[in-house]
């Protein structure tokens, strides 16, 4: 039986120790959506440098021995970041007003497939929000039925708007959980 370590990073210095570990959650948990040796490199050099700049960035690692196996992350949303202003672009107005900005952003949600259906998913979502001082979270997934969505759902996220042909917007009132 496994004994898992859950750790809570918001230091950039410590998240880039971690980095070469969580590329490797990374890579193997998005090969099956087609994610490849580029959209790596990206996650690496570019996305997870700068998000953890962010306010209220907060990253969760799931270790078992010296290897990591899960990972989550987010920060605070605000209008003039991308994923933001792209939600803002394609929601609802009203959804917007009421949604985008000073929301939690859940980012990435990665578990490597061999270590999945054993509630980790679970754990690294229930720890990344916990405590949290924002009264909403958003996040963006796929449209289509499968493990992510219904993890989501299942964890309490409601589907606001189907974003494009692949991606819906889901929302996740935190004020119950303070």
């Amino acid at each position: 039986m496994s004994t898992f370590r859950l750790r809570v990073l918001s230091d950039p210095a410590e998240v880039a120790v971690a980095t070469p570990a969580l590329a490797r959650v990374y890579r193997v948990a998005f090969a099956g959506a087609g994610e490849g040796d580029d959209e790596v490199r990206r996650f690496v050099d570019e996305q997870l440098p700068r998000h953890a700049e962010r306010d209220g960035f907060r990253l969760v690692v799931v270790e078992d021995g010296d290897e990591a196996v899960a990972l989550g992350y987010g920060y605070t949303g605000e209008r003039g970041q991308w994923s933001s202003d792209w939600v803002a672009g394609l929601a609802p107005a009203r959804l917007v007003e009421t949604w985008v900005g000073g929301h939690f952003e859940l980012v990435e949600l990665a578990v490597d497939p061999a270590r999945q259906r054993e509630g980790l998913g679970a754990r690294v979502h229930d720890l990344l929000l916990e405590g949290l001082p924002h009264e909403r979270a958003l996040l963006t997934t796929y449209r289509e039925d499968g493990p992510a969505p219904r993890l989501y759902q299942q964890l309490g996220w409601q589907p606001l708007a189907d974003l494009t042909e692949t991606t819906t917007l889901y929302g996740l009132d935190l004020r119950p959980r303070r």
